[in-house]
């Protein structure tokens, strides 16, 4: 058999071909390693861990720990802008606590700062809103049709918790006989936000007061809320017996 003679002009082309192929390869490479590089987190920098902080209640003690990584451990925390929410204070260990006497929105900015020497430092804007865990408004005044006094409210549940829910509510005549125009009892899912619920039946000839209680109850944190709506004025049935 004979094989066919390569010459060294077809060696020196392949060679060639070769060498262009490990070049482009090894740019590609590079590249790549350099976008790693960029996108890839230095973990010796310090930084402040992002966080969305959970609600606090008015006149509830409230406590959240704030995080850092990266940098020389021990960090020291410091509150360095904005406003806290008043009663409250944050520790030289990052934990935020104390008890907010009301409602509001607070933005302010946390600093953190490493053992390192030079120390690093870093900071974030954090925002906490202050709310009702059970708020209750009126959506639909009470008020008298006929022999009939109707109405509804709003609730909200402004935690992370879901509530076992109860609603009464009662028209009080004159001589303090209370009567039941209104009840519910359901679960009220957390962060739920202005749920209406109706409310009236037919009453008496007579002069009301009326009253809307609602409860919530957190079993496994054994909290129990409450709020109470009233009108303002008595409420006068005039059609019936």
């Amino acid at each position: 058999m004979v094989h066919p003679m390569v010459g060294p002009g077809k060696k020196n082309m392949s060679a060639m071909c070769l060498s262009r192929k490990h070049a482009v390869l090894s740019l590609i490479f590079l590249m790549l390693s350099a976008a790693a590089a960029q996108e890839a987190p230095d973990p010796a920098k310090l930084a402040l861990d992002p966080a969305t902080l959970p609600p606090a209640s008015p006149k509830h003690p409230y406590k959240f720990q704030f995080q850092a990584h990266g940098g020389i451990p021990p960090y020291k925390y410091a509150f360095t802008g904005g406003v806290l929410p008043p009663g409250t204070t944050l520790g030289a260990d990052g934990l935020l606590s104390g008890t907010p006497p009301a409602r509001g929105q607070f933005r302010f900015t946390v600093s953190v700062t490493d053992s390192s020497t030079p120390p690093q430092s870093a900071s974030r804007l954090f925002v906490l809103r202050v709310v009702a865990p059970l708020l209750m408004e009126w959506k639909k005044y009470a008020h008298v049709s006929g022999n009939r006094v109707d109405g509804s409210v709003v609730v909200s549940n402004g935690t992370e918790d879901d509530f076992d829910f109860t609603f009464v509510v009662l028209a009080v005549a004159e001589d303090g006989r209370a009567t039941a125009i209104g009840y519910q009892h359901f679960p009220l899912k957390s962060a739920t936000d202005s749920f209406e619920i109706p409310f009236g039946d037919t009453l008496p000839r007579g002069t009301y007061m009326v009253h809307v209680d609602a409860v919530a109850e957190v079993p496994p944190k054994d909290a129990i809320y409450r709020t109470r709506l009233q009108t303002k004025e008595k409420l006068q049935v005039m059609v019936g017996p």
